[in-house]
């Protein structure tokens, strides 16, 4: 198997990782690429934080739940949490054109030129790190 890895790092711009996010799963439809792509995000969070949270209480129903969750992600809009996005490539050996062309395309493209890009191709040492990190992400 063709596998490869990029690591975007988008530092605090979330906006970015999301544009990212959403032309991954664009390309994906678009072009039926199935599971031959895939994505994890990576946040860390910044070392000064610590402690419980008070909205971590969970609440009731579903449709209350989602709107804890929005209103949490419009207060967390000023944090400065570090976002890495993680693109798994995974294509057969007889997929090596289109294997390359995804790898030449990706980082041409307009949200991921703006991060600083890392690629583990198949045959690098630091793959089986880095597919352990990939798995490990939900």
């Amino acid at each position: 198997m063709a596998q490869s890895i990029f690591i975007f790092d988008f530092g605090t711009n979330e906006d970015a990782a999301q544009q990212a996010r959403h032309k991954i799963d664009a390309w994906k439809q678009g072009y039926r690429l199935g599971n031959k792509i895939l994505l994890k995000f990576d946040r860390e969070e910044p070392s000064g934080k610590g402690g419980p949270d008070a909205a971590s209480a969970k609440p009731a129903s579903k449709k209350s739940a989602a709107k804890t969750e929005k209103a949490d992600t419009a207060d967390k809009a000023p944090n400065t949490s570090r976002v890495r996005l993680l693109v798994k490539l995974d294509f057969s050996d007889h997929e090596k054109l289109s294997h390359q062309r995804w790898l030449d395309r990706i980082p041409a493209e307009e949200p991921f030129k703006s991060a600083k890009a890392e690629t583990v191709r198949s045959g690098d040492p630091a793959l089986a790190k880095t597919a352990e990190l990939f798995e490990s992400l939900d």
